[in-house]
C-alpha cells in the first residue's frame, strides 16, 4: 500500500436537523443488533464494534478497524444541524494500537490530525467551526495511512462531542461555562484534583488518571468564589521530573488558574462574577508606584515591579498555548497561531490544532509546534527558572524553523540561506544593521512584538543579566555586560526601530493579560510603550 494515499472513513449521521447540534450517541453507549445506534457504517472495508475495555468515559466506546487497502466507499455516518453565527467546539478522543493510521476530524471540511505516534493511550482532536448560515453539515474522522501500516489496524474512538462556545446561546450551561484542562506525568495515579465552591462543596473532582494523558471537560458553575485544589501522592507535583504535566481553568479564553509545579498539594482561588471573568486581569492599579521616573531609574522601578512572578513549569506552556495562542484574528480559525509561519495577508500554507500537533519530532516546516524561547535558553544558560518557562518571551512557532533559527540573535537578513513559508528568513546580516554575522529576521508584523519580549527580558532580568554575556557566543553578540542599558549598541537601536515601526496590537495585549494570569506579572511595554523611550531615548 502507498503511503499518503487516503483511507476514507467519515462519520456522518443519517438523522436530521438537532435542535442544539447535539451528537446522537457520540459516546457509543448506546448498541443495536452489534451496531451503534444512530450511525451507519456502508462499507465492508470498515468494521465498527462496541468495545468496553478500552474506554474514555462511561462503559464502551467504539473500536473501528480499518482492513482494506484500497480506497473505497469507507462512510460511518452522521450529520447535525447548525445555526448561522454560532460557534462549536467539535472533539473525539482518538486512541491508536499501533500507529500506522492517523485520524483527521472532519467538520464540513477536514480539520486536524491526530498524532499515530501516541499509541495506546487517549487523546482530544478538536475544532472550533463558526457557522456562517443554518444547514446541515457531516461531521466525522477520516483516516490516512502512516508508515508501518499492514493492511488491518484498529482504533478506538470515544466521547464524540459537539458542544456550543460560550456566548452564543446554544450551551446548556447558563452561567458560567468553565473549560478545564489536565496533562498528568508518568505517574498519572499520583494525581487527583477538585474544585470547591465558598462553602468548601465540591463541585468537580477527577481521580484515578492514566498516565501522560490530557483530560479535557467543560464544568457549569454558578456566580461566586472557587478554590481549585490538585493533589500528588507522591509529593513532586506533576511537572517537570517525570513527564511535562500541567492543568488550566479558563472562561471563554482567558486562563483563571493554571500550573503544573508544586509538592504535595496546590490550591488557587478564582472568582466567577457576571461579568464572566476571573479574579485581576486588567492593568488597575498595577503601575501606580510609577510616577516620574524616567532612564535607567525607571528601567529599576519597573524590575521591582514584575520580578516575583510565579514560574509555572515548562509543561503548562503547552496549556497555556492550548488556551491562549490561538488565531483569531487573521484567518480567524482557532488554530496555533505560529509567528514563523503566520500570514497576515494570505492563506497559511498548513495549520496546526491546538494539543493535536504538538511536537514531537520534525523532519521538515509543517509537521508541528513547539515552544520558542524568542530570548534563547543558551543565553540565560540553560534550562533554568523562573526564565526557562517565562511566558512573556516563549512563542508558539512550527518546530523546523525554530530549529533554524537556533540561538541566533534577530535581526536584518541581507542574504538568505533559509526563507520559511511566511517569509521569515535566516542569513547574513545586512551592512547597515552593524552586525556581521548570521540573524534570523522574523516578518514586519511580528517584530514589534519580539521587540517588546526582549525589553522585557532587559528588564525583569536587570539584576543577574550583566553576567549571562559570556554564556553563549550569539548572547556576547547581543549583550553588552551591563545591568542598564544590556543590549550592545547594534541590537538596542534595531529592537527601538522595530518596537516603533510595529505598535502594540490587539493580540499582544489579550496575550499579556493572559500572561499576567498565568504567571502574575506584566510585560510594561506592552502595557505602556512610551516607557521604551523614556528609558532608551
Amino acid at each position: 500500500m502507498k503511503h499518503n494515499k487516503k483511507l476514507l472513513l467519515t462519520l456522518l449521521s443519517s438523522l436530521s436537523f438537532l435542535a442544539n447540534a447535539d451528537v446522537l450517541n457520540g459516546n457509543f453507549e448506546a448498541w443495536s443488533n452489534a451496531s451503534a445506534d444512530n450511525w451507519t457504517t456502508v462499507d465492508s472495508g470498515i468494521s465498527v464494534n462496541q468495545n468496553t475495555n478500552i474506554i474514555k468515559t462511561g462503559t464502551s466506546s467504539a473500536a473501528i478497524t480499518v482492513n482494506t487497502v484500497t480506497q473505497s466507499s469507507t462512510d460511518f455516518l452522521q450529520n447535525i444541524a447548525v445555526t448561522a453565527g454560532q460557534s462549536y467546539d467539535f472533539s473525539v478522543w482518538v486512541y491508536h494500537t499501533e500507529g500506522g493510521v492517523k485520524a483527521r476530524l472532519f467538520a464540513d471540511g477536514y480539520r486536524g490530525y491526530s498524532n499515530p505516534n501516541l499509541v495506546n493511550q487517549w487523546q482530544q482532536v478538536s475544532y472550533t467551526y463558526a457557522a456562517t448560515t443554518t444547514k446541515e453539515i457531516a461531521i466525522g474522522l477520516r483516516f490516512y495511512d502512516s508508515t508501518g501500516f499492514d493492511g488491518a489496524e484498529t482504533v478506538y474512538i470515544d466521547d464524540f462531542e459537539p458542544t456550543t462556545s460560550a456566548g452564543t446561546g446554544g450551551s446548556a450551561c447558563s452561567s458560567n461555562d468553565i473549560a478545564f484542562s489536565l496533562t498528568t506525568d508518568q505517574y498519572g495515579y499520583e494525581t487527583s484534583w477538585s474544585i470547591t465552591n465558598s462553602s468548601n462543596v465540591e463541585q468537580a473532582s477527577g481521580s484515578n488518571l492514566s498516565n501522560s494523558t490530557s483530560y479535557s471537560e467543560n464544568i457549569c458553575l454558578a456566580d461566586g468564589d472557587y478554590t481549585f485544589t490538585i493533589n500528588d501522592s507522591y509529593g513532586d507535583g506533576i511537572c517537570c521530573t517525570y513527564g511535562n504535566g500541567s492543568y488550566d481553568i479558563s472562561l471563554s479564553g482567558t486562563s483563571l488558574v493554571s500550573g503544573g509545579t508544586f509538592t504535595q498539594t496546590e490550591s488557587k482561588n478564582f472568582t466567577l462574577g457576571t461579568t464572566g471573568g476571573g479574579s485581576g486581569g486588567n492593568e488597575g492599579t498595577y503601575y501606580q508606584s510609577i510616577t516620574t521616573q524616567t532612564g535607567y531609574s525607571l528601567k529599576t522601578a519597573l524590575h521591582n515591579l514584575i520580578n516575583n512572578h510565579t514560574a509555572q513549569g515548562y509543561g503548562a506552556i503547552w496549556t497555556f498555548y492550548a488556551n491562549n495562542a490561538l488565531d483569531t484574528y487573521y484567518d480567524n480559525d482557532g488554530s496555533i497561531l505560529d509567528i514563523y509561519s503566520e500570514k497576515p495577508f494570505g492563506s497559511d500554507s498548513y495549520t496546526y490544532t491546538k494539543v493535536t500537533n504538538q511536537c514531537g519530532s520534525y523532519s521538515g516546516e509543517g509537521d508541528c509546534y513547539n515552544r520558542e524561547h524568542s530570548f534563547p535558553k543558551s543565553w540565560f544558560g540553560g534550562k533554568i527558572e523562573p526564565m526557562n518557562s517565562d511566558i512573556h518571551h516563549i512563542f508558539a512557532t512550527d518546530g523546523f524553523v525554530n530549529s533554524k533559527r537556533s540561538g541566533f540573535p534577530y535581526g536584518e537578513v541581507a542574504s538568505a540561506t533559509f526563507t520559511s513559508t511566511n517569509n521569515s528568513k535566516l542569513g547574513s546580516a545586512t551592512a547597515a544593521l552593524g552586525y556581521n554575522g548570521t540573524v534570523f529576521e522574523p516578518i514586519d508584523e511580528f517584530k514589534g512584538d519580539l521587540a517588546r519580549a526582549q525589553l522585557y527580558m532587559a528588564t525583569r532580568y536587570q539584576d543577574v543579566i550583566s553576567n549571562w554575556q559570556t554564556n553563549s557566543t550569539y548572547g556576547d553578540a547581543i549583550l553588552d555586560g551591563s545591568s542598564n542599558k544590556v543590549f550592545e549598541t547594534w541590537q538596542l537601536n534595531m529592537l527601538l526601530r522595530w518596537h516603533a515601526n510595529d505598535p502594540v496590537s490587539q493580540k499582544e495585549i489579550d496575550r499579556n493579560e493572559a500572561a499576567y494570569l498565568h504567571q502574575g506579572n506584566r510585560n510594561p511595554f506592552i502595557d505602556h510603550p512610551e516607557y521604551v523611550e523614556k528609558i532608551w531615548p
